[in-house]
């Protein structure tokens, strides 16, 4: 699923934020991809969501060759192929649950109908069919999460990746989501979560440890 081979990202005044980075993640997997604050976690999260390019190396993702794609092959890889859930769900304020999963699809060509109705189906998978109608000031930390989940993976994305899904969450909600993700990967989705949590990390089947731009440790 992902593959990157002696990968660099230099960043403007000649700061090194990758140093000859090689990962494979094989289609299916669960890992955790954790290290402190300024270690390259983030920088690792987007070059393999195709959010960024690498200076040098290479990049492959679901199959496809990053380097060579242009910037609107990259983006329709992410709307077929990728699923992101962020820390702070960045939720639509003015829609309600079902429009916020739905506006995901958009990019992907999917129809309104067909949108919402693959919406209310995501949104029973995170357990909210009783929330649907609720705007994200309805809900709590940890409903928006879930919203934010529901729209990652009603594109059925190959390759979910959660950047600290968990850490404006309290501890319950966080256990929720974490229950969630795992269920994810159990129907087949390979997961990746970017955490600074060792606990997280270690409570995965894999963490691949970060620091200073590099892989410092591979655990199975």
């Amino acid at each position: 699923m992902i593959e990157l081979i002696g990968v660099t990202r230099e960043h403007p005044g000649g700061v090194l934020a990758l140093r000859g980075v090689d990962l494979r993640i094989e289609k299916g997997e669960l890992a955790a991809i954790v290290g402190p604050s300024g270690s390259g976690k983030s920088t690792l999260l987007n070059l393999i969501g195709t959010l960024d390019r690498a200076s040098s190396g290479g990049v492959h993702v679901a199959g496809h060759d990053v380097n060579t794609l242009t910037d609107a092959a990259l983006s329709a890889l992410r709307a077929v192929h990728i699923g992101f859930v962020f820390q702070h769900f960045h939720l639509s304020p003015g829609l309600n649950a079902v429009d916020n999963v739905a506006e995901g699809l958009l990019y992907a060509g999917v129809p309104l109908r067909e949108r919402r109705a693959r919406a209310r189906e995501a949104l029973a998978r995170v357990r909210l069919t009783h929330r649907l109608d609720h705007r994200p000031h309805q809900l709590s930390g940890g409903e928006k999460q879930r919203v934010a989940i529901a729209r990652a993976v009603a594109g059925r994305p190959g390759l979910l990746l959660a950047d600290e899904p968990t850490g404006a969450l309290d501890t319950a909600s966080g256990e929720v989501v974490l229950e969630l993700l795992h269920e994810l990967h159990s129907g087949g989705t390979t997961v990746v979560v970017i955490t600074h949590d060792k606990d997280i990390a270690t409570a995965l089947p894999r963490q691949i440890r970060v620091r200073d731009g590099r892989i410092e440790e591979d655990l199975r």
